[in-house]
């Protein structure tokens, strides 16, 4: 398993005044995506122009505060699930990870408390 993307991601109910916040920063949104899987979530990645990300997600769920984690792109998902779920991560969704025609993903949270949205891009 390799990782093909590794950068900091912010999980929030509004989006807004942190892509004013990280364009204040030198960011700019590279996209938007809406709708993403069964959650229904918003997608925004953002990049300044020394090439660092940031990934910003607004799942239609009822988010008590925001979370930061990792969004971690791999070029094999079963083993890098495999390998978390082995660590003790838990996934979000449960069983189900989110498909679409694209990539599949899935969010999977630590025993301490931080998260990796675990993304497969498909070729």
């Amino acid at each position: 398993m390799r990782i093909t993307t590794f950068n900091p991601q912010i999980f929030t109910k509004n989006a807004d005044p942190i892509v004013d916040l990280f364009e204040g920063l030198g960011f700019q949104k590279r996209h938007d995506q809406e709708g993403i899987g069964e959650l229904n979530v918003e997608g925004i990645r953002m990049k300044n122009e020394d090439g660092f990300y940031l990934d910003i997600s607004c799942p239609d769920t009822n988010l008590p505060r925001d979370m930061v984690g990792i969004r971690m792109n791999v070029d094999d998902f079963d083993s890098a699930y495999q390998l978390l779920l082995e660590h003790g991560f838990k996934n979000v969704y449960g069983e189900k990870t989110v498909d679409t025609a694209t990539s599949r993903s899935a969010v999977l949270i630590s025993s301490s408390g931080f998260g990796i949205n675990l993304i497969q891009h498909k070729k």
